[in-house]
């Protein structure tokens, strides 16, 4: 689970700050609005700084793929002490440090900018945020050098065993804070229209990826946190992408996993099975919410 929770904490506190005046009525601290316009312009300073930097940028020899292709390997899985070139093990709970994680760490680096961005242009209304967030977006969504596939084939791979699962999806739950942001600024002046429909097909070819692949199905069947985490992503790109079928599909898809994973004391018995549980049920909760 290591690096997998995910959070609008910056796009919510911005949020907060644009709904002040009827918060203030409620009594709240005007201190409190101030800490959180600092905080949020202190973060969108340093994403001003960044440069684009997508899975490009970083190659496996171990993938399958070409370099446009998201690659990681499974967390729990090490070499076999008795056949060292062979087929990895599994040790569950123990992260391997040794796996390629690049692409993930790359990914986490993105939405944290350009949920910084779309942070500050919510609070500044100034447009300078969206068109540096926008260089971050189109370099891994439609420049054609260091875009990234909109597939996860190659995610979470077992040497010697798979070249990618289906519960390498969710990998990308990180880009759930990309699509936010993007529905937040993307009446900014200064965003590219025909670039934004460009973006948005991105995300439409991802859904459908996620949706018919096999992988994707395996995932959206996956009875523990993995298919809570399916509904959640899905969820995120078809509101980006206005697709209100499959958000309707992903209500009711909510609800059944709802009933099916929690007992009636309110836990999640497939989390309490792991070998750490209670960070995987606050994990799953977090999804659920």
């Amino acid at each position: 689970m290591t690096n997998k929770k995910t959070s609008f904490t910056l796009l919510i506190s911005a949020i907060l700050l644009l709904t002040y005046s009827c918060i203030n009525k409620q009594n709240w601290n005007a201190d409190t609005a101030s800490i959180l316009k600092e905080t949020i312009l202190k973060k969108a300073e340093w994403a001003m700084k960044q440069e684009p930097q997508t899975i490009t940028s970083f190659l496996c020899d171990r993938s399958s793929g070409n370099k446009h292709d998201f690659y990681s390997e499974g967390d729990y899985w090490w070499p076999n002490p008795d056949d060292p070139e062979g087929s990895y093990i599994r040790k569950d709970g123990e992260t391997n440090p040794d796996n390629f994680i690049e692409h993930r760490t790359a990914m986490i680096r993105f939405s944290k900018i350009v949920g910084s961005l779309a942070s500050a242009y919510l609070i500044t209304e100034d447009a300078t945020y969206a068109t540096q967030a926008f260089i971050h977006i189109n370099a891994w969504f439609t420049n054609e050098l260091t875009k990234m596939n909109p597939n996860l084939i190659y995610a979470q791979a077992i040497k010697g065993r798979t070249i990618g699962r289906g519960i390498g999806i969710i990998d990308t739950i990180h880009l759930m804070e990309v699509a936010q942001a993007i529905l937040c600024m993307e009446k900014a002046s200064s965003v590219d229209k025909v670039n934004l429909l460009k973006v948005k097909e991105w995300f439409t070819d991802y859904t459908t990826w996620l949706t018919t692949h096999p992988n994707g199905i395996d995932e959206m069947n996956e009875k523990n946190n993995h298919g809570t985490c399916w509904v959640m992503q899905v969820a995120s790109f078809a509101k980006l992408t206005d697709n209100k079928q499959m958000l309707d599909f992903c209500k009711d898809r909510y609800k059944n996993i709802l009933l099916k994973q929690m007992a009636n004391d309110g836990s999640f018995p497939l989390e309490l099975k792991r070998t750490k549980p209670y960070g995987y049920s606050l994990f799953n909760l977090d999804a659920m919410s």
